[in-house]
């Protein structure tokens, strides 16, 4: 048999169970060294070598580990290959530079061995950390969102009145602080404009812009 025929017989019969469970999810998947423990004794009924190598590749401030698979007929030499990135993460609570270039091998590892057997895992999602990491993103966005949201809200009948105050006691003209934010009125002014001018009133060139 050719290699790709070797490679076939594998592919349609290589069983890799989703043994492990994510608790967070409540899902099963399984990991690179799931599928290597079910495709060793394949390879060797094949008469097939497998090598498994890693690089780091830089891409501006990140870094990605790039594996690579190489599957060899060790009677003919014939071989395949195949390549997946996956991205460090910029930082891991509680892991060290080791331990988080560890992980991403890891991931990078299990979508090249995905590829080169055709392991489906698209219904998979990842580990607990991966989804703790992207929960914790995804509830970062929202409340970005809604400060945002609340930076962009009208400041309230009181919060005008405790703005005249100030400028009387900083001596600003409000005139010039609604001009500057192209406002013709001080209930048009934000939240997000109040807090600047709040937390700016000290400054020399607003003093000198403002009065």
């Amino acid at each position: 048999m050719t290699i790709h025929e070797k490679m076939m017989k594998i592919q349609t019969t290589l069983k890799a169970p989703k043994n492990l469970r994510n608790s967070f999810g409540g899902y099963m998947y399984r990991n690179a060294e799931g599928i290597l423990e079910a495709v060793k004794p394949l390879l060797e009924e094949q008469k097939l070598a497998m090598y498994i190598t890693d690089d780091v590749i830089a891409v501006g401030d990140r870094v990605y580990v790039k594996a690579t698979v190489k599957v060899q007929d060790i009677e003919t030499e014939a071989s395949v290959v195949t390549t997946a990135l996956a991205r460090e993460a910029l930082n891991k609570k509680g892991m060290d530079d080791s331990q988080i270039t560890g992980t991403a091998s890891s991931y990078a590892r299990k979508y090249a061995l995905n590829g080169i057997f055709l392991l489906d895992d698209t219904k998979d999602a990842d580990t607990d950390e991966n989804q703790k990491e992207r929960k914790a993103r995804a509830d970062k966005q929202t409340d970005d969102n809604n400060a945002e949201a609340i930076r962009g809200m009208k400041i309230s009948k009181i919060k005008q009145d405790t703005l005249l105050s100030l400028c009387d006691e900083m001596a600003f003209d409000i005139n010039k602080i609604l001009t500057s934010y192209h406002h013709k009125d001080i209930s048009e002014i934000t939240e997000g404009e109040y807090q600047y001018i709040v937390a700016n009133k000290d400054k020399a060139n607003v003093r000198k812009i403002w009065s």
